[in-house]
């Protein structure tokens, strides 16, 4: 059987909840986006030359997440360089915005939230220059040992970078050996 032909993009996530106002502000705040529509039970968010990337609809009777069920683990959106992620990280967080988990997973530099409702939602910025460079690292040794990565204190990347360190040293990973699942993010 041939393979089937692949989209050509990821176009849009939507998301049920019953704490609709407050997840649409959040979405804008963090997306910082805005409503190509909305009214009072469906909201379509976007931030970038897509109609809608995150869209949100209030269903009736929609009860809390739970953490252990299975579905969604989280959703990701890159930025173009390590300076990017940090000013993102910098302008939600004088939101309230703050962050669950930082971790250099090796093949990105990625910082996590979570939403009113506990969806999580990683921000990355690419560590490597090319997909080749990517998958050579994920198939060596070092991501064998250690598919999860290494944490690491946002605050103390941004002065690093703000001493003038070189981005591609910075998004290494720091090898600590084998890791497991961190339970209060899993």
């Amino acid at each position: 059987m041939a393979k089937v032909l692949s989209p050509s993009k990821m176009a849009h996530v939507v998301l049920r909840t019953g704490q609709f106002d407050k997840m649409r502000e959040f979405y804008k705040a963090f997306l910082g986006g805005q409503a190509s529509y909305e009214n009072d039970f469906i909201s379509f968010i976007t931030y970038d030359d897509e109609h809608h990337r995150i869209a949100l609809i209030s269903v009736p009777g929609t009860g809390p997440k739970i953490r252990t069920s299975a579905g969604l683990e989280h959703i990701a959106f890159t930025y173009e360089s390590l300076a990017d992620l940090t000013l993102a990280y910098q302008q939600r967080k004088a939101l309230g915005i703050e962050p669950v988990w930082c971790v250099n997973h090796g093949p990105t530099t990625s910082i996590y939230y979570q939403d009113p409702d506990g969806n999580q939602l990683e921000t990355q910025v690419d560590n490597f220059d090319t997909v080749e460079e990517a998958t050579a690292f994920m198939t060596g040794p070092f991501f064998g040992e250690n598919a999860i990565g290494t944490d690491f204190d946002p605050e103390e990347l941004i002065r690093r970078l703000q001493a003038g360190e070189d981005e591609k040293l910075l998004k290494k990973r720091v090898e600590i050996g084998p890791r497991g699942l961190p339970s209060e993010i899993f």
